[in-house]
């Protein structure tokens, strides 16, 4: 009986002691009429991040699944150099990458690069960096058979990894690739160090005019569950559509 009634115990004891510490004079006075005035710049912002985060997701898979398959290579020196790029853009932090390729790197070279060049070269190659391991996780789940019988009738080889390996893998490489792929749609908000002007850079900036920083980043912060969620809503309905194909 305790056991019964213990969660909403504990739950109205949590819900009560925050509502004792919300500043309620300032929850009564937000405004949240700035998000309609500025929609135009956050509908745009929102626009880049979405931009940014296909590009990633694109390039990233692409690159990630050519790194992937020279993994499977014979090639040893191939395998370390893809080895050695997987391991350092996934063991380094975005925001130092990002410094570093807009800031050091042309110095080191002499080109130079906008900040959304930047932003798009840096994000790309972590993608690329996560989205290797994704595929070579799911290439590795290939039923060793499936690549006897390939290797058996003489394929050439780009049919043995279109028609043969790469279809079964990808099945299995869809959920992690869009959990990724969210995670790039919120990762992007780093952009705004090189102020790149995604959703979080022309939300600050509407922030520093208006002085209404609670409603402005409430807003997006909602807006980004709400983009994240229907993307993991997509993952479901796409497992369900190919599930119903193999039946």
């Amino acid at each position: 009986m305790i056991a019964k009634y213990s969660f909403p115990v504990v739950l109205l004891l949590a819900l009560g002691t925050l509502a004792y510490f919300l500043n309620w004079n300032l929850l009564l006075s937000l405004d949240f009429s700035v998000v309609w005035e500025y929609r135009e710049v956050l509908l745009k912002g929102m626009l880049v991040t979405l931009a940014l985060t296909a590009c990633a997701a694109v390039a990233g898979l692409l690159s990630g699944t050519v790194l992937a398959i020279a993994c499977q290579s014979n090639i040893a020196p191939l395998r370390w150099i893809v080895i050695a790029f997987v391991e350092i853009w996934r063991n380094t932090p975005l925001l130092v990458q990002l410094i570093w390729i807009h800031f050091a790197l042309p110095l080191v070279t002499g080109i130079n690069t906008t900040a959304l060049e930047s932003g798009v070269i840096g994000i790309t190659l972590q993608a690329a960096a996560y989205f290797t391991e994704i595929v070579r996780a799911g290439i590795d789940s290939v039923p060793k058979g499936q690549w006897e019988a390939a290797y058996s009738l003489a394929l050439p080889s780009w049919v043995r990894w279109t028609r043969i390996i790469l279809p079964p893998a990808i099945r299995t490489m869809i959920p992690p690739l869009v959990n990724l792929t969210i995670s790039f749609f919120k990762g992007t908000a780093i952009l705004s160090i090189l102020h790149v002007s995604e959703l979080m850079t022309v939300t600050n900036r509407i922030s520093n005019v208006t002085f209404k920083p609670v409603e402005l980043f409430s807003f997006i912060a909602v807006l980004y569950f709400v983009v994240g969620i229907l993307m993991s809503k997509g993952t479901l309905r796409i497992e369900y559509f190919l599930q119903k194909r193999e039946r």
